[in-house]
């Protein structure tokens, strides 16, 4: 007895049209007649749209029906489509690498994006504007310190490790409030505790039946 399993079976280019539209496709590929062809496929499309009505949602959806037609025929299908079929060989080459700068930063749990920000208010010309970022800045280089390092931190260290970022280019203000943890990072609330209730509370309850059935 021979069975028949999908991993023998011909890979799919788009499974989610299932095996059937995959041995239409297929079939039509041995027919002769052009005109018999087209319009096989043209019948093939119409159950394609009916397979996958969320295609509909789509701008011009119809043209995506018919570049999935020539997916699932691997591009070998020679018929008169009303769109210009894909290009085979975009499928085909490799997606080009996303350059990623690697390395200099000296604080990993300060990130690119401080050290960015540091660069350009010590470039600012001295000011209410340049103080100002400078606050914003060691109020999130403190967020940053609590939320990688899960623990406190004071804010001599914060203002050191600024200093040492920016060259000695950047300092606090005197006066300047920097915020503390809990404006920094608001607390998780705990969800209330569902059920009978425990320990004292159930006791009492105990207790208060207790006393009425003794009346």
């Amino acid at each position: 007895m021979s069975y028949d399993y999908n991993t023998q079976r011909k890979r799919m280019a788009l499974p989610e049209y299932g095996r059937n539209v995959q041995k239409m496709v297929d079939h039509i590929k041995t027919i002769e007649d052009r005109d018999e062809r087209n319009r096989a496929a043209k019948t093939i499309i119409q159950i394609m749209g009916n397979l996958n009505p969320q295609i509909r949602d789509i701008g011009d959806f119809r043209h995506k029906l018919w570049d999935h037609l020539a997916l699932i025929a691997n591009f070998d299908l020679d018929i008169d489509s009303p769109f210009p079929p894909p290009e085979a060989s975009k499928f085909v080459e490799k997606p080009k690498q996303i350059p990623y700068q690697q390395g200099g930063i000296r604080y990993l749990h300060y990130g690119r994006i401080i050290q960015l920000m540091i660069d350009a208010a010590s470039e600012m010309d001295e000011g209410e504007e340049k103080e100002y970022l400078t606050t914003l800045i060691v109020n999130q280089m403190k967020k940053s310190y609590i939320t990688w390092n899960r623990s406190q931190v004071s804010d001599e260290v914060i203002i050191g490790d600024m200093k040492l970022l920016s060259g000695g280019r950047l300092k606090i203000t005197e006066g300047v409030r920097i915020l503390e943890v809990r404006e920094l990072v608001p607390p998780v609330k705990k969800k209330p505790q569902q059920g009978k209730p425990h320990g004292k509370q159930q006791n009492k309850q105990f207790i208060r039946k207790k006393g009425q059935y003794r009346r």
